[in-house]
């Protein structure tokens, strides 16, 4: 039997709707990326705790006199924050610092990061508290946050320059926002 060919061209017509469509689904949802890991490996500052004594801090009771030439010590880093990531739309764990160097210079550390590969995925201060549970999902997207930059991969250690001027006292949290989709993948409260 034969078809018309007002109906061939509707048959037509329908598989290029849906082609397209398709296509625009793997464009704007990029599923390869739940199959495709990147890890990364910055090296993170070693840093003292923040009540630590620093470099020329007089010796203990009953230590031995310095000599006259004392070996130097390098200034150490120091952790001024942290918390840990707690999962939202993606299973989500690791450490976040944030870290001043002996320089003044301010680091946001992800350690040992664990999450799923996304699109449009950024590292975010927020100025909001973490929620647990699907309430947290939207939480940081209806509060102020400084964008750090897109998180470079899903996995690893990483670490992110924090410019001199953000007032870090402005910001409770730290969110793993995907932009494209308006969501947490995980967030991690910071304790100052």
């Amino acid at each position: 039997m034969m078809t018309s060919p007002r109906k061939r061209a509707w048959i037509i017509a329908a598989a290029s709707v849906a082609l397209v469509m398709v296509a625009g689904a793997l464009v704007l949802f990029k599923p390869w990326l739940l199959f495709v890991d990147v890890r990364v490996n910055d090296e993170i500052p070693v840093a003292a705790p923040i009540d630590s004594p620093g470099p020329g801090a007089s010796p203990p009771a009953g230590a031995p006199t310095p000599t006259a030439n004392p070996p130097v010590e390098p200034e150490t880093a120091v952790h001024i924050a942290e918390g840990s990531l707690i999962s939202h739309e993606h299973a989500t764990t690791g450490t976040v610092r944030i870290i001043t160097q002996p320089d003044g210079t301010r680091v946001l550390t992800l350690e040992n990061l664990d999450t799923t590969n996304g699109p449009d995925v950024h590292v975010w201060l927020s100025a909001a508290d973490v929620v647990e549970g699907t309430d947290g999902w939207y939480t940081a997207g209806s509060a102020d946050y400084f964008d750090l930059g897109l998180i470079k991969g899903n996995q690893g250690n990483q670490v992110y320059e924090i410019p001199a001027e953000v007032d870090l006292s402005q910001y409770k949290s730290v969110d793993l926002w995907c932009v494209q989709f308006g969501v947490s993948f995980g967030a991690a409260q910071l304790n100052f």
